[in-house]
């Protein structure tokens, strides 16, 4: 029992060096504290100087004979021009929001494949397959996204009429066509 007394005699010696030696060392946050300062009085901001600023140099206005650009004339004109392409480009558009879409008008054309042809009653009807159903086209049929009219069926074709808008934002007319897909095997 005497040896394990000073065995525990020993370690609290032990740990009581440690702790004075933990105790008497600098604390983490105040050699942060240094490296902080030290480095704070090191850097030395670098700032470009402001460029001189150019010397304003007035020009003569010489297109003094020329249309004012903001003279009412002008701008008059040009409300007349674009109220005139608005009425033209409505009177395009407006009929195809007034009707009913046919169930073709839900697919878009790239989307169709025309798989065949055939006459009946002497006029041609051409078949389209979207997805995995089959429908059957006649001229005058509605088709695709962009208020298709078809116009024409051929054996390899069919031809449409679509109404997109341009760049600008007008209403244009533009042929479109769908070829016959030959089945792969």
């Amino acid at each position: 029992m005497n040896m394990r007394l000073s065995q525990l005699m020993r370690g609290f010696v032990c740990l009581g060096a440690v702790t004075m030696l933990v105790a008497c060392s600098p604390a983490p946050e105040d050699e942060l504290q240094q490296w902080m300062a030290q480095q704070k009085s090191a850097a030395q901001p670098k700032i470009k100087p402001i460029s001189e600023p150019k010397v304003f140099k007035p020009e003569r206005y010489t297109m003094v004979t020329e249309v004012e650009p903001f003279s009412n004339l002008k701008l008059t004109q040009a409300l007349k021009k674009d109220s005139s392409q608005s009425a033209s480009n409505g009177a395009l558009i407006a009929p195809e929001l007034a009707r009913r879409k046919e169930p073709l008008e839900e697919f878009p054309v790239d989307t169709m494949a025309m798989v065949g042809s055939m006459v009946k009653a002497g006029k041609p009807i051409a078949l389209v397959m979207v997805g995995k159903l089959l429908y059957q086209v006649r001229t005058g049929d509605r088709m695709g996204l962009n208020y298709g009219l078809v116009t024409k069926i051929s054996e390899s074709e069919i031809s449409l009429r679509e109404i997109v808008q341009d760049a600008a934002g007008e209403w244009i007319e533009r042929t479109a066509s769908l070829q016959l897909q030959e089945r792969s095997k």
